[in-house]
């Protein structure tokens, strides 16, 4: 083991589970911003856009974010350490959050648009705890490690549509209450990082290994892999959240109740990391990765059966669970997959791509949902037949991956 391995991943993994609690909190505290966003950003854009058909554009800008910012975020990181690049993405929730605000106020979709997209600077450094978590933890503890920290979003879930629905009418601009709550939410968050103990990366010598490129990475089977499951399983989960809001209450429901059904998601998101790296240890990553897609495809299935409000709950429900096993055992499978040097290339490039989907799914959700058919429930029922593609997509490569014996199972 070369000596920088053993800095970041001591024998006890006391260093690793400090870290992995500051990021715990992170997660709670900060990510309650994103069901914030997630419930009325589509909303908002629904009353601000002078087409219908471009409600879910700030959602699809403020992940279009994510991944411009994906690759920069990381090379800070790579460069300066963690607490700065996790620092950057505070300031952009901030000022994106108070830019957002003053939209609103003006009535003024471009500048909310705005907003939106340097939110997305936030949601960048957000999707880097997952990979911090890893950083000091030795590989016993890897995927446990991951799986805390995503299993803060556990208390995020039940903050954020608190707070939306506690502050969504409390000014006289619809709205305009939960994005101040956001401007806080990032400011008191930002201290926490102050508690966070990763190393950075030790400065290139010219006689240190140099890693593979991003084509030699991308031709690595089981990055590849990784890769496409980690896509498919996050922009699905995307494309069916960021109508839900809309179908709920096109369907007569009140606003309050579609912020129940995102808590009732977002729930499903973060409950099962509880266990999910124990049953990664036990039975690896690819068979964790196909059991959270056939979920995805079941959310689906039940989606498609009606719009009652049960069945907007079970699907939401299902559809959470199978993103929390497809992405939190892809982000495993990746992180086992890569030379210490080759850190920042993997995890930026991964962040790049996967939000760059995202980024089209959440855009065609509003499209789907708005422009397909007559009706809401065509609508509904349009985004998730679209599913079905994607999940084919990532069943295949995994099942391809499985078959090759070559192959070390991971």
């Amino acid at each position: 083991m070369r000596m920088s391995d053993a800095i970041l991943h001591p024998a006890d993994d006391g260093r690793a589970k400090r870290n992995v609690t500051i990021l715990v909190l992170a997660q709670a505290l900060l990510g309650a911003q994103m069901p914030m966003i997630f419930t009325m950003a589509g909303l908002a854009g629904q009353s601000l856009a002078s087409n219908p058909c471009w409600a879910t554009l700030p959602i699809s800008l403020m992940v279009g974010g994510s991944m411009v910012f994906a690759n920069p975020v990381s090379w800070i990181m790579q460069t300066y350490g963690r607490r700065v690049g996790f620092w950057l993405g505070t300031l952009g929730g901030t000022l994106g959050a108070a830019i957002s605000a003053y939209a609103l106020t003006q009535a003024d979709f471009g500048v909310f648009l705005m907003g939106s997209f340097l939110m997305g600077l936030y949601q960048s450094a957000q999707g880097f705890y997952r990979f911090a978590a890893a950083d000091t933890a030795s590989p016993a503890f890897r995927p446990k490690a991951i799986s805390y920290v995503m299993a803060g979003g556990l208390a995020s879930a039940v903050i954020g549509p608190q707070l939306f629905n506690a502050t969504n009418d409390a000014l006289v601009v619809p709205f305009l209450g939960a994005y101040l709550t956001i401007i806080a939410i990032n400011v008191l968050g930002a201290f926490l990082f102050f508690g966070l103990d990763i190393p950075k990366p030790p400065k290139p010598q010219v006689d240190d290994p140099k890693g593979r490129t991003r084509r030699e990475l991308l031709r690595d089977p089981v990055i590849a892999v990784a890769i496409i499951c980690g896509m498919v399983s996050y922009a699905l989960m995307n494309l069916v959240m960021t109508s839900t809001p809309l179908a709920v209450v096109g369907c007569g429901f009140e606003t309050d109740m579609a912020g129940n059904v995102v808590t009732a998601h977002v729930l499903a998101m973060f409950v099962p990391s509880f266990f999910t790296g124990h049953l990664i240890a036990r039975f690896g990553t690819r068979k964790v990765i196909a059991t959270g897609l056939a979920i995805l495809g079941l959310a689906g299935i039940v989606a498609l059966q009606g719009v009652a409000l049960e069945n907007f709950f079970l699907a939401l429900v299902l559809l959470g669970v199978g993103w929390n096993f497809g992405f939190i055992g892809a982000t495993t499978m990746l992180a086992g997959a890569h030379a210490p040097e080759e850190r920042g290339r993997v995890q930026g490039m991964n962040d790049m791509i996967v939000f760059g989907c995202v980024t089209i799914a959440s855009l065609a959700s509003g499209g789907l949902m708005n422009c397909s058919g007559g009706s809401t429930i065509e609508g509904w029922n349009a985004v998730n037949i679209a599913m079905v593609p994607f999940l084919v997509l990532a069943g295949a490569s995994l099942i391809w991956l499985i078959l090759r014996p070559q192959d070390k199972v991971v």
